[in-house]
């Protein structure tokens, strides 16, 4: 009787065993992103790497030329746009993805005028939300609604990017060639602080 017993036993906990590993391992298909989203998201990693790259090079470019606080600004810029880059690949891990970091094409590295700079700026981070959209519209088709969710946080940034720039666009348009208003613009710009984006504190709590 004790013999059968354990022999029932064991089949229940090799059974359980079994049915413990298949769930896993069906779960962890199922949270798994398709190609389309993944190529998809290795590519926004990609953008968003150059973008930082395109704002350094702005701040480097701005610091020769005697604006410390234009500087400033792009150097926050080139430190969110590094977040950001770090969001996507956190995300894709998370999801059982691979991160394939691509290489990075050569950036601009001077500009005709402080308005030309911002207006480039705005520009660029116009085809940024023509991008997240896109990865929006495709997370749609493809029904991965853990995508799109985490996309609605950068729906919201790219927002914040575009009416950012457009004031900053606004106001060197305002004081023209007037040397004491763009110290003002400088000086205002020079007050931007960098702080961490909501995304990533989350994930570190």
């Amino acid at each position: 009787m004790n013999k059968l017993r354990g022999i029932i036993v064991n089949f229940v906990v090799i059974r359980l065993r079994t049915l413990k590993s298949l769930f896993l391992t069906t779960l962890k298909f199922t949270n798994m992103l398709t190609q389309k989203i993944q190529d998809a998201l290795n590519n926004q990693v990609n953008a968003e790497i150059w973008s930082a790259y395109l704002y350094l090079s702005m701040s480097c470019y701005f610091e020769n030329e005697g604006y410390a606080g234009i500087a400033n600004w792009f150097k926050v810029q080139w430190k969110e746009e590094l977040d950001h880059a770090e969001i996507f690949m956190n995300y894709i891990n998370s999801r059982s993805g691979r991160v394939e970091l691509k290489a990075i094409d050569a950036v601009p590295t001077e500009w005709k005028s402080i308005l030309d700079a911002f207006e480039a700026t705005l520009e660029h981070e116009q085809k940024v939300t023509a991008m997240i959209n896109d990865i929006y519209s495709l997370a749609e088709a493809e029904k991965d609604y853990a995508t799109r969710d985490r996309l609605n946080w950068f729906v919201s940034e790219q927002v914040e990017e575009e009416e950012s720039a457009r004031a900053i666009i606004d106001k060197v348009k305002m004081v023209g060639d007037n040397g004491m208003g763009r110290y003002m613009i400088d000086q205002e710009l020079g007050a931007r602080t960098y702080a961490a984006p909501s995304p990533l504190t989350a994930a570190e709590d």
